[in-house]
């Protein structure tokens, strides 16, 4: 497999292994701080440099980030971007990797925010957040059917759990969704935890159940759809594509909510990269490249051709 071709000590891929691991079973104040100065600094050293122009601003007291493609910028529609980080990492700089491989794939305006983290912040303070930047989307020249989200990892399981939430609430869901590696089942307890845990080069099981207690707490059901929105309502649900490692602890996560949505009456794509890793699309890598095109395909062909 190409994955092992691939250079472990590379900074980057330290950085991005460190903001994903902890020897402990909670997530002390060291641990944190370690986390997120290499989320920082991954963020330095994978987010593009050129071909976009970002700009700076607030949602309330939210801090925003508004990405555009240089070239072929189609400003009809905009994405809402959702950092992953467990919930307990993350901000604007870590954002931009992905956030600026999209705007660039699709020539369409990012957003992406700086939702609250916990310990400081417990769930569901970032879905709020997110609410809050979907409520500012609709409010300032764009109608649902124009707006796309997109997430990676926790911020997978924030624009599912949003998407639920809209519906709910008897609105009109986003155009699509963009998932890359979703963490949609906080219950830790599908097979791929057991079969890829120490195969997996990022993510480990006892990672995730350690910011999943940090996150929710431990006097809670973490099955509840409120947590985990695989075990939620997919009826009505956007179109989506998910794309997932082959070998890593998430793929079950994945894979199982293509399923619900195509049984549910929906739309989604399973796109498996066997040589891929947990959001492997943010390394400046051939296998990054290609996912992002294949996201391309997938968005002009729901616009354009649906």
């Amino acid at each position: 497999m190409a994955i092992l071709n691939i250079n472990f000590s590379d900074p980057l891929m330290k950085a991005l292994k460190a903001v994903n691991s902890i020897a402990g079973k909670s997530l002390t104040e060291e641990d944190l701080k370690k986390q997120r100065a290499a989320m920082e600094l991954a963020g330095k050293l994978a987010a593009p440099t050129s071909g976009v122009s970002m700009e700076d601003f607030l949602v309330g007291d939210l801090k925003c980030e508004r990405i555009k493609p240089e070239l072929a910028h189609n400003p009809q529609y905009v994405i809402l971007y959702a950092h992953g980080g467990g919930y307990t990492c993350g901000g604007l700089a870590y954002a931009r990797i992905i956030a600026s491989k999209l705007a660039v794939s699709t020539g369409f305006t990012v957003v992406s925010f700086e939702y609250r983290l916990a310990p400081e912040h417990k769930y569901p303070a970032a879905l709020e957040d997110g609410t809050a930047v979907w409520n500012y989307l609709l409010n300032n020249g764009y109608d649902n059917n124009h707006i796309i989200m997109a997430g990676d990892s926790a911020g997978g399981n924030l624009v599912v759990c949003l998407t639920q939430q809209v519906l709910l609430e008897g609105k009109n869901p986003p155009r699509m969704l963009l998932l890359f590696s979703p963490w949609t089942d906080m219950t830790a307890t599908s097979k791929s935890y057991q079969q890829y845990d120490g195969k997996d080069p990022i993510l480990t099981k006892n990672y995730v159940e350690s910011v999943r207690d940090v996150v929710i707490g431990t006097d809670v059901e973490p099955a509840d759809p409120i947590y985990s929105p695989i075990n939620g309502d997919f009826q009505h649900f956007p179109p989506a594509l998910v794309q997932v490692g082959k070998t890593e602890i998430l793929y079950e996560d994945s894979a199982a909510l293509v399923k619900k949505i195509n049984k549910a009456g929906g739309k989604a794509k399973l796109d498996v990269e066997k040589d891929g890793w947990h959001v492997y699309q943010q390394m400046p890598l051939p296998v990054a490249g290609r996912a992002m095109k294949r996201v391309a395909d997938f968005v002009s062909h729901e616009i354009y051709c649906t």
